[in-house]
């Protein structure tokens, strides 16, 4: 089973300007740069980029390669990612600096093709988004 991370998508609302700005910053060649490489590298590679947006895991982003690489901001973890976040069902989460890992069996499964960024098709939305505010869903 592969490891995942975590990782809050700072100055996003949504996840259409997620995509926006990675591509407008890196094209084809999607990547997340963070301070530290993960001890546990080697496994998260084959993984997913869980982002965090307003609290709820929304998206993912396959894991395709890890390397430490120097910036104009010095030394930084560069993680290549697959290009496109790909929604998912949305799952309460704590916002927190930096990445955290997140097990394969706690990682919420890809949204339905045509759902609306993973919101439940069977509640009305305002309702959906209620519960999960009171982190009931």
């Amino acid at each position: 089973m592969a490891l995942h991370l975590t990782k809050v998508a700072v100055g996003c609302p949504d996840v259409e300007t997620l995509a926006r700005l990675q591509n407008e910053r890196w094209g084809d060649e999607a990547c997340s740069l963070t301070r530290f490489m993960p001890k546990r590298a080697a496994e998260l590679v084959g993984g997913s980029l869980f982002w965090i947006i307003r609290h709820r895991l929304v998206a993912r982003q396959t894991i395709l390669s890890l390397a430490m690489v120097e910036t104009p901001w010095g030394t930084k973890c560069r993680i290549g990612l697959a290009p496109g976040p790909v929604p998912v069902v949305q799952v309460p989460r704590r916002a927190h600096q930096g990445w955290r890992y997140l097990d394969a069996g706690d990682a919420p499964t890809d949204a339905a093709p045509g759902s609306p960024a993973g919101e439940s098709e069977a509640m009305p939305l305002g309702m959906v988004r209620d519960l999960q505010s009171l982190w009931l869903m």
